[in-house]
């Protein structure tokens, strides 16, 4: 009787969506450079039912590894459920900046991120593996990654973002090891350029692209931030531009979170209609 009494309570969970999302850290190889990439993969419950489920790819910031979003964000497995997406979490290396560097080519993040990883996600599991199915977004470092890989892979990505986001790079040259990966500033002027997100502006059309960014008004990054805004308001790319009280802090990030995955469900739904 008892064991009856609890298959109905299972069954029941499982009817009303209340089993929560299940996280794993896999490895996945990066042949461009010759190691393991450990990699926190959020499934959504409803993963059972084995349909195919849209993925945003979330990066971390500067200092941080594969497993900080979820450890700052726990919530990000009720996401997940709630709006049915995958949520891939690589590590990005403590100060990549998910470019693919001019100087050490053992720094590979970009080709990683948005040609293997993406490879190795869709052939493991069920997923929408095509632009409309694909959003990338982060925090601080992963923000400048979020928006950088979003504008430069519009064949991989429909949708990116940004969440208190380095999104120009060079009022801060000697800041967070950037000259280790591009040398510096002073004799390096051009490539401070190109591997910023201000650098890839004139890759945007209005409208093929979905952008989100979000960024606290006491933030160190916030005037960066606001001369994104005011650029692509300029350039006539429609883009959501976040700001509220708020500093550089898992506070800031946790709740920040929240708007850009409900961004990101809206402009997948509509890709399945």
């Amino acid at each position: 009787m008892k064991r009856f009494f609890f298959s109905l309570l299972l069954g029941s969970l499982f009817a009303l969506g209340l089993f929560s999302a299940t996280v794993d850290t896999i490895q996945v190889f990066s042949p461009s450079m010759n190691k393991e990439v450990k990699t926190v993969v959020i499934k959504p419950q409803s993963d059972r039912q084995k349909r195919s489920f849209p993925v945003l790819y979330l990066l971390h910031g500067h200092g941080g590894r594969y497993d900080r979003w979820i450890l700052d964000a726990p919530h990000l497995t009720d996401l997940a459920d709630r709006y049915e997406m995958m949520i891939v979490c690589p590590d990005g290396g403590v100060n990549s900046w998910y470019w693919d560097s001019p100087v050490d080519p053992a720094v590979r993040y970009e080709t990683f991120v948005t040609r293997e990883l993406i490879a190795y996600v869709d052939s493991q599991f069920n997923t929408l593996a095509e632009p409309a199915g694909r959003a990338v977004s982060g925090l601080s470092m992963g923000g400048h990654g979020g928006l950088y890989l979003g504008f430069r892979n519009q064949d991989v990505f429909g949708a990116c973002g940004s969440i208190c986001g380095g999104v120009d790079i060079r009022p801060f040259p000697e800041k967070w090891g950037m000259a280790k990966q591009l040398g510096t500033l002073r004799d390096q002027p051009e490539r401070w350029e190109e591997y910023g997100v201000m650098g890839q502006l004139h890759l945007l059309r209005p409208g093929a692209l979905k952008i989100i960014f979000d960024c606290g008004t006491e933030d160190f990054f916030y005037e960066v931030n606001q001369r994104l805004h005011k650029e692509l308001q300029y350039r006539n790319i429609p883009h959501d531009f976040i700001s509220r009280p708020g500093g550089h802090n898992r506070d800031y990030w946790g709740n920040a979170v929240k708007y850009q995955i409900l961004f990101f469900h809206d402009f997948f739904v509509s890709g399945r209609k």
